[in-house]
């Protein structure tokens, strides 16, 4: 939009400025994502839990079920609402027999287990998951951090 006046016999021309700066919105839109790649991780599950090490771990970005044993051997299972609900063995065989009878991508799940949890409760919980039919179970570890040559 041009505005012409006359003054002193000469003709000027102006212009409104109409143009938004969007550099602040920019910069809140890179802050939100910082902030939203650093809360990404922690809000997958709420259980603390130090699984253990291993030198071969295979990047899984699948979202599935998730079965997680505390270091005082409680059972937790992942819910679709993000939160981990705890179960007794019982209640973790009706629970998974019940989400994966329609849905074959049901049939596979995480489990989450601390270093420190003794291997009779780890069996057991093994021993509920294939009660409740699901025999594709992929175990949760973290890779061994290499350590600089020096």
């Amino acid at each position: 939009m041009a505005f012409s006046s006359r003054s002193g016999g000469q003709t000027r021309t102006q212009t409104a400025l109409a143009d938004i700066n969007i550099t602040p919105l920019v910069d809140v839109v890179l802050v939100l994502l910082l902030i939203f790649m650093l809360t990404a991780p922690v809000l997958q599950s709420g259980i603390e839990v130090a699984v253990p090490h291993t030198r071969t771990v295979t990047q899984i970005t699948e979202q599935r079920t998730v079965v997680t044993i505390d270091k005082d051997s409680n059972v937790f299972l992942g819910t679709a609402g993000g939160q981990d609900k705890r179960l007794n063995l019982t209640d973790l065989t009706t629970s998974l027999r019940a989400s994966a009878k329609g849905d074959p991508s049901k049939r596979i799940i995480y489990l989450r287990a601390d270093e420190k949890v003794e291997f009779g409760a780890f069996a057991s919980v093994m021993d509920a998951v294939k009660q409740a039919g699901i025999t594709n179970i992929s175990i949760v570890t973290q890779p061994i951090e290499a350590k600089p040559a020096q």
